[in-house]
C-alpha cells in the first residue's frame, strides 16, 4: 500500500490548528520526525497477526484488593500533634487567598 509523504505544509497547518508556532528549524525537525513515526506505523500494518490473540494487558496479573476493613480513625490528638499549627481540633495553614484584598 503507496503512503503519501508528509510533507512541511501539512505539519505548518496542524501547528495552526494547534496554536503552536514553529520556526523554519523546528518545522523541518517535526516534518523529518514524524515523517519517520509514520514510516513505523505503517511498516506494523505489514505484520501478519492472523491467528495472534489481542493482547489488553502486556501481564496477565490481575489486581489484588485489600479487604476494606474499618480501622480506629479516632485519632485527632495524634493527627494534631504532628501538625505545625492547630486550633480547636483543626490545622492551621497559611491565608492562600485573602478575600480582603483589594484588586
Amino acid at each position: 500500500m503507496a503512503v503519501e509523504k508528509l510533507n512541511r505544509q501539512a505539519v505548518e497547518n496542524v501547528a495552526g490548528l494547534a496554536k503552536l508556532s514553529l520556526d523554519d528549524n523546528q518545522a523541518e525537525m517535526m516534518t523529518e520526525q514524524l515523517d519517520k513515526i509514520f514510516d513505523l506505523v505503517t511498516s506494523l500494518a505489514e505484520v501478519d497477526t492472523d491467528g495472534v490473540e489481542p493482547t489488553y494487558s502486556p501481564t496477565q496479573n490481575q489486581t489484588v484488593l485489600r479487604e476494606d476493613v474499618a480501622v480506629n480513625a479516632n485519632q485527632t490528638k495524634q493527627l494534631l500533634d504532628n501538625a505545625p499549627e492547630s486550633e480547636a481540633n483543626l490545622i492551621k495553614v497559611p491565608t492562600i487567598i485573602d478575600e480582603g484584598a483589594e484588586n
